[in-house]
């Protein structure tokens, strides 16, 4: 049994002893936490924003949330079967002081998560996350008393808020899609993409709609993390032909994955830097990527004459370089869109929005799209974490042998290379350590990171 806690939330697996997975008894503790610390920041308010995946132990655990939430003096507003970022924007249209999403995002069905969001409907720093682990490692919280136990209310109608605050979008043509008459395969794993992206392409115009995997069971139909190895049955479907795009989401619905019409990948790390070359062709705009992210997007930011930054890995840490830099678009590229016009936070349903938006307007196809990006290839590989290996150790090899080229170390170590990188981080989401490489050849790209394997030896 796993428990992890980091900038991406409480997440573990779900049985077991209690501190060595997410059972009930951590979820409660994590919960009273954090809304004991939410309750320290912001006394004004009462109301806190809860929502889940459809994974097969969410209604459960919303229970559990909810009642320690009430319990704890909190007003639960529970938008229920949801999308991570529907729930981020349900914290700022509600005002409410924070928010919880129940998903564990691309981990497979045996986990979930309590993914945490402060006032802004934004995933919480890492000082805040260090501070709500300090609450529940002392268990210095307290509830409240009969008087002021905290009411629940479900709101039904926060997806279609959402979904209009998409289509209101001065960036999202939705004429220009429906004259299409785009035919669209979706990929939602059994999960909320399911009604979601369909909801969105209905109102996008978007006539001819087929679903795979499309009931939200939580009993995932394959690997949930949306890369082209898991996506076999949307490949095949898309190669037999008659669709023009296929879409993948991850069961919350924040990555979004593109399949071209002749079944070839577009490949997750460029799903960001489409939408950007259509989001810069309109507007003049810094962007920003992760330390793992491809270098097409520095290019394309070139190409236009703007500034590109990265950040650590993280939707936080990208969320808040993006602020810094005062960025109109970044993510990352898992197939992460950022898009501030909106809100500060990964969202695959306004990526298809502007995707289609750019797509339809070139009036061009999707593989035809691809070829006008520069093209990388990235190899990505991951090693378990055993108490046998120092990260630290590993780190200073690194610095020895590649001390001759750009090194970066504000999240594990990167080094640049001409037209080439590698990068070696402890992972925020499992005990593992990943190491991705990018060049302009698979192989090329492979062998760099295979000669950083060697050093942790």
């Amino acid at each position: 049994m796993t428990l992890i806690k980091s900038i991406s939330g409480i997440r573990g697996t779900i049985g077991g002893k209690v501190g060595e997975g997410l059972t009930p008894n951590d979820i409660v503790q994590f919960v009273a936490s954090f809304g004991f610390w939410l309750k320290q920041k912001n006394n004004q308010s009462r109301k806190i924003i809860i929502g889940r995946d459809a994974r097969f132990s969410g209604d459960i655990i919303s229970q559990i949330v909810s009642g320690t939430l009430r319990s704890m003096g909190l007003d639960v507003v529970d938008v229920g079967l949801s999308t991570t970022p529907t729930v981020e924007m349900a914290v700022v249209a509600e005002n409410a002081i924070g928010g919880i999403i129940l998903t564990a995002s691309h981990n497979p069905m045996e986990w979930n998560a309590l993914k945490l969001l402060n006032e802004k409907g934004e995933f919480i720093s890492s000082k805040s996350i260090s501070e709500v682990l300090s609450i529940a490692n002392s268990n210095a919280f307290e509830y409240t008393e009969i008087n002021s136990l905290g009411s629940y209310f479900i709101k039904d109608n926060a997806l279609h808020e959402h979904i209009d605050a998409i289509l209101s979008l001065p960036l999202v043509d939705v004429e220009t899609i429906r004259s299409q008459n785009y035919k669209v395969l979706v990929d939602a794993v059994n999960s909320s993409g399911g009604i979601a992206v369909s909801h969105l392409l209905e109102q996008l115009g978007i006539e001819s709609i087929e679903l795979i995997n499309g009931e939200p069971t939580g009993i995932f139909a394959h690997n949930p993390e949306p890369l082209t190895e898991n996506l076999g049955e949307l490949q095949a479907k898309m190669q037999a032909g008659g669709f023009d795009i296929g879409i993948a989401v991850d069961p919350d619905v924040d990555r979004l994955v593109l399949m071209c019409e002749n079944g070839e990948p577009f490949n997750e790390e460029y799903t960001l830097v489409a939408v950007a070359d259509y989001i810069l062709s309109k507007e003049k705009g810094n962007t920003v990527s992760n330390l793992s992210s491809t270098m097409a997007l520095k290019d394309i930011s070139k190409k236009y004459g703007v500034t590109y930054t990265s950040s650590a890995v993280g939707e936080v840490n990208v969320v808040e370089q993006m602020k810094a830099t005062n960025a109109i678009i970044g993510g990352e590229g898992n197939g992460g869109i950022i898009y501030p016009a909106l809100h500060y936070g990964r969202d695959a349903l306004v990526g298809i929005a502007l995707l289609l938006s750019h797509l339809s307007t070139s009036n061009i196809t999707l593989s035809a799209l691809k070829k006008s990006y520069p093209a990388y290839e990235m190899f990505k590989y991951k090693i378990n974490v055993s108490e046998e290996i120092s990260l630290e150790t590993i780190l200073e090899r690194i610095k020895d042998k590649y001390q001759h080229f750009n090194l970066i170390t504000i999240d594990g170590i990167k080094i640049e290379m001409p037209e080439a990188w590698v990068h070696l981080r402890k992972s925020n989401t499992e005990a593992i350590i990943r190491i991705y490489a990018e060049a302009r050849t698979y192989e090329e790209a492979k062998t760099i990171a295979l000669e950083v394997c060697d050093l942790l030896a």
